[in-house]
């Protein structure tokens, strides 16, 4: 009964939010992080494009599915990706109401590329856009996910992996903030960060067999910082600290282990983790760290392709590991000496003292102030422009 007085005031404030004059968005992003998120699918369909300030008193029609498919060189991939999303959609759904869902699928995603020739089409895209079709239906999707993959997707849409990859190199800095030693042993696991690509890149969409779960991190992905995907899978890592630790110390173990996504996790106080850490650790503070991440995970990615085809034949893949090794030895060295200067000059009670100055858990009404404001002037513009 509790819960549900809960769940009827938080109703009632969302409501009020959107009828207020102007529409009150700053209480719509709490409203979307805070626990629950925004509860209904009929919510987030009057919410989710005030988040992403879209105007839906004007949304164009959606053009002949025909032309688009004719003119379009992404078509066969698309066409095989969406067939091969059967378990997005809800079990038990009719054949032919899945297949038609389909269809408004392939079309949607090929009306957003048509109309930003700077977007390139990559897999596991259709994951984000089907949870937008599945939650607000073709016409809204359309616009929502324009606008989405123009800003928060954008990355993802070059021509090359290079701002993915990236955005990727924030993962080991947010976990070595947090907790040190899982960082250090991720490193001398050499597992790199490719594990959390799809994570990334689909939002959670493809590896979430439960779509309550990805709508609500949807709704908190659309209220934060384009950042804020990274920082929720660090938080995952790290609340398998346990199970990384007790696994053997090698890339192929600790990379099976950690792709393997739990499906019982508990969402809400990952979120709210998730929350903290960027309010504590923003973008702009670990940007330097993100970019010498970038130094070591040229070699880790160049070799990850040797691992895949070794580990794909069987080899065992002791000489690989070897040239790895060596090639690692060099930097390491270098990385040593650098280390030992910043911990010689940046002691790591610093962060506590931070921590405590914050308080330990920063409330997340402060939190999604903190990224609303953060993400207008954000992240490192000096070194690498990230958004266009």
């Amino acid at each position: 009964a509790d819960f549900d007085a809960k769940k009827k005031r938080k109703v009632a404030k969302i409501y009020q939010a959107l009828n207020s004059d102007p529409i009150d968005v700053a209480t719509l992003r709490r409203m979307a992080i805070s626990e629950g998120g925004l509860l209904t699918d009929e919510i987030r369909c009057k919410v989710w494009p005030k988040l992403l300030s879209v105007n839906t008193d004007d949304l164009p029609p959606l053009p002949a599915g025909k032309e688009l498919r004719e003119d379009s060189k992404d078509y066969q991939q698309v066409l095989l990706d969406v067939r091969r999303s059967l378990r997005r959609f809800p079990p038990g759904m009719p054949d032919d109401q899945r297949e038609g869902l389909q269809e408004e699928l392939i079309d949607i995603i090929l009306h957003v590329l048509k109309r930003n020739p700077q977007l390139h089409y990559y897999q596991g895209y259709h994951d984000i856009v089907v949870t937008f079709l599945l939650v607000v239906g073709d016409r809204l999707a359309t616009a929502l996910v324009e606008k989405l993959s123009t800003h928060h997707l954008r990355d993802f849409m070059d021509s090359t992996m290079d701002n993915t990859k990236h955005i990727l190199n924030y993962l080991m800095p947010i976990i070595d903030q947090v907790n040190p030693e899982v960082h250090d042993f991720m490193q001398s696991a050499e597992v790199g960060t490719i594990f959390a690509l799809s994570w990334l890149i689909t939002w959670f969409g493809h590896v979430l067999s439960d779509f309550r779960h990805v709508v609500r991190l949807y709704d908190f992905f659309l209220a934060c910082h384009p950042l804020m995907p990274i920082y929720f899978a660090a938080v995952i890592v790290l609340h398998r600290e346990q199970e990384v630790l007790d696994c053997e110390c090698d890339m192929a173990s600790v990379h099976h282990l950690l792709s393997q996504i739990p499906q019982d996790l508990p969402y809400e106080s990952l979120i709210s983790k998730a929350g903290d850490l960027f309010v504590q650790f923003p973008p702009s503070e670990l940007a330097k760290e993100a970019a010498q991440a970038a130094q070591v995970e040229r070699t880790a990615a160049s070799t990850f392709k040797d691992f895949e085809l070794a580990s794909v034949q069987q080899r065992p893949d002791t000489v690989l590991r070897q040239r790895f090794r060596e090639r690692l030895r060099g930097e390491e060295r270098l990385r040593g000496e650098e280390r030992t200067k910043s911990i010689l000059t940046k002691p790591r009670t610093n962060r506590f003292v931070k921590l405590a100055v914050m308080g330990l858990t920063v409330a997340l009404g402060a939190a999604a102030l903190a990224m609303v404001k953060s993400a207008l002037e954000w992240a490192p513009k000096f070194q690498l422009q990230i958004f266009p």
